[in-house]
Parts: structure tokens; C-alpha cells; sequence
């Protein structure tokens, strides 16, 4: 039975018997959690523990959205409070080297956190550049507006996750940073040309090793004014694998945003023959999930080989090593107070 190229939800901190129909009948790549589903480090640690042995794959893709700040799924008072990306532009500002280090730190940390509850992948980090207009939906998340800052700190980023044993996604491909409208709820148009849009592309351009990038659902007037980069073979093509070099797995953005349109099997398939390598299907409805798994063609073995690639067996954290990232994080970007 093959694997579907997608990274399904779930409604709530176990899996419904429907969901395990369904993901026995149409096993997904992979699933993403969000606060529905978690209530203290105990319950998550089971509930990825059954996915696990649902599967049969230790390897397997378990993501989550834990950038810090405000995009944060694990919370106080069972996990620590992390900085927006703002935080550590701020930081940069006054003494790059101390921001780099502390951002290090900082993700080492998040994924010993992560990795103890079982987490192989947070879709982070943001590497939208920020402008004078850039929408609130990236606000802080950004990690500031000069692309060599924020490839530096993105390179932390993933090598801090990377000690502990977590994957990172780049996102959003090839730069949300200049979309003036949220795509939760409307798709977001970006009429800057083509030469405007390079600093945009350099961060990600830094970074195009990396394995795993999301794309966005927003549109590119320079490139292709009649879809989303999400759903654009020109885009995937010519920008993100062409002008960026990006050579790793590519997962949509959420195909249940209303950036996008049409049913939700019309949405999958249109990502995918774009280039998406995975979609992200993340509102845990199962009556959506019974109609796209179906349609669904399966995953090539070697995408998942790469994706699992990227994911290191569960583990069962380190407390004392997260306790000293901490400790090392706060003092570094005390220093730049």
C-alpha cells in the first residue's frame, strides 16, 4: 500500500477511529499537530508514540508550527516561553555574532522540547524578509528586513534544531514578506518585479541545502499573475528550484487557507503538479480527509526516503541540556538589552 503525499491533522489529542480507518486505508507522509491536540508533555508523547506504531515508521514526519512568539502549539506553563523573531533582529542590530549564538541556543533548546514530546520537524524557520508594509500575519515572525540577518539567523535556527534532532522548514517560499494581505483568509497579490523581489530570495538562496522549504500561497505579478506560487509551475521552476537553487522536499502551505480555491482534492492536486513535493492538509476534518485521501496519487519512494531521511528516530529529550540552551540563550541576548 503506498504512502500519500500528504501531512494530515488530527481533530484532537488521540486519533478517533475514524482517523484510524482512514489513515490505515490511506496512510499519510506524515502529520502536523496543533493545540487541539496537545494538553501536557505525557498526552503528546502518546499520542506521537501511536502514530508511530499506527504507521509502523519510526522515522516518521511528525511537524508542528513552533517558530516562538506568537506561533508557539507548545505553551506554558508545560513548555518554555521563546522569543519572536523579532526578538533576535533586534538582538542582530546591536551585536550580530551574540544574536547568532543566542538564536542557536534558543532552537537547541525548542528541539530538545519538541523531540521529547516526539516531534521530528517545526515548520520554522520564517524568512520572509520585513517591509514598511509587511502584513501582520508575518509581523514579528520575521527575523528583520535585511536579508544577510536573516539568513544568518535562519542558519542558526536549523543548526540549533539540527543538535537536538529536529528538522526545520523554510518558509515562505519564495517570500511572503511583501504580502500586504493574510492568505488565512484571502490570496494575497505582490505586484514588486522581478528585480525588486531579489533581496526577498537572497535569505532562502542562502539557505536552498536545507531539506525541507514550504511554499506560499500568495501570487507573483513578476512571475505568475494567473496562480499562487503554491499551485505555479513557473514559479516552482524558474524561482524556487531555478533562481534559488532550492534542491530539497517542498510541502504547501496549508491547502485549507482561503488564499486558495476550489474543493479541497482540487486544491491537493493543483499543488502537487505545480511541484509541491507534499501538501499540508491541517483542519483535522475527517469527512475532507475521507474525499482526498482517495484522489490522492501515492508518494514515490524516493521522496520518502528524503522526507524520512530528514527525520531522526524519537527520542527522549534532555532536560538539562534544554535547561543550559536556556540558560546560555538568556544570558546572550541579555548582553544586547
Amino acid at each position: 500500500m503506498g504512502l500519500k503525499p500528504v501531512i494530515f491533522g488530527l481533530s484532537g489529542p488521540v486519533p478517533t477511529e475514524r482517523e484510524r480507518r482512514i489513515f490505515a486505508a490511506h496512510p499519510p507522509a506524515g502529520f502536523i499537530l496543533f493545540g487541539r491536540n496537545i494538553e501536557t508533555p505525557a498526552q503528546v508523547r502518546a499520542l506521537t508514540d501511536d502514530l508511530r506504531g499506527l504507521t509502523g515508521r519510526d522515522r516518521l514526519a511528525i511537524l508542528i508550527d513552533q517558530e516562538g512568539g506568537r506561533v508557539a502549539r507548545l505553551k506554558a506553563p508545560h513548555w518554555p516561553d521563546f522569543p519572536s523573531g523579532a526578538r533576535f533582529a533586534a538582538a542582530y542590530a546591536h551585536a550580530p555574532m551574540t544574536a547568532i549564538e543566542a538564536m542557536r541556543a534558543n532552537a537547541e533548546a525548542m528541539g530538545l522540547a519538541l523531540a521529547a514530546c516526539g516531534i521530528t520537524i517545526t515548520c520554522a524557520p520564517v524568512l520572509d524578509l520585513l517591509h514598511v508594509d509587511t502584513h501582520a500575519a508575518i509581523g514579528d515572525r520575521a527575523l528583520g528586513h535585511n536579508p544577510l540577518a536573516v539568513a544568518s539567523l535562519g542558519r542558526a535556527m536549523l543548526q540549533g534544531l539540527s543538535r537536538a534532532g529536529v528538522a526545520g522548514v523554510l518558509k515562505h517560499m519564495p517570500g511572503q514578506g511583501r504580502a500586504t494581505a493574510d492568505s488565512h483568509v484571502a490570496l494575497p497579490l505582490v505586484c514588486a518585479t522581478a528585480e525588486e523581489m531579489e533581496p526577498d530570495l537572497k535569505p532562502f538562496c542562502a539557505l536552498a541545502d536545507a531539506p525541507f522549504g514550504m511554499v506560499a500561497h500568495v501570487t507573483y505579478q513578476a512571475w505568475d499573475a494567473a496562480s499562487p506560487a503554491s499551485q505555479s509551475a513557473d514559479v516552482m521552476r524558474d524561482v524556487i528550484r531555478g533562481r534559488i537553487g532550492f534542491t530539497g522536499l517542498l510541502f504547501s502551505d496549508d491547502i485549507g487557507m482561503e488564499a486558495l480555491s476550489g474543493g479541497v482534492a482540487e486544491r491537493a492536486l493543483a499543488c502537487l503538479s505545480a511541484g509541491c513535493d507534499l501538501v499540508l492538509h491541517c483542519s483535522g476534518c475527517v469527512e475532507e480527509m475521507e474525499a482526498l485521501a482517495p484522489l490522492l496519487p501515492d508518494a514515490t519512494p524516493a521522496m520518502l526516503d528524503r522526507l524520512e531521511s530528514g527525520c531522526s528516530p524519537s527520542s527522549t529529550g534532555d532536560s538539562v541540556r534544554l535547561a543550559a540552551a536556556l540558560a546560555k540563550r538568556d544570558s546572550l541576548l541579555s548582553l544586547s538589552d
